[in-house]
């Protein structure tokens, strides 16, 4: 599922650095848990939330259904 998940996340990640930002795949459970880090502008914005929630954990469950949540990790 790592490399699902990492294919994903390239699709995500211009949208990300246009806003000079980044994520960066640290872990992927069997029980369906993604761990990011946000890095760059996206790091230390205080939308990074919604940006994690309705951006990247969004795109990774359409995508991916064994996906069960996204986690950011700092």
């Amino acid at each position: 599922m790592r490399e699902k998940v990492e294919k994903v996340l390239e699709a995500v990640r211009p949208f990300l650095q246009a806003d000079g930002g980044d994520v960066e795949l640290v872990d992927v459970t069997d029980d369906g848990i993604v761990r990011v880090k946000l890095t760059g502008a996206c790091g230390s914005c205080p939308m990074s939330t919604i940006t994690l929630k309705m951006g990247v954990e969004r795109k990774l469950k359409e995508e991916i259904l064994e996906v069960k949540t996204v986690e950011q990790v700092f």
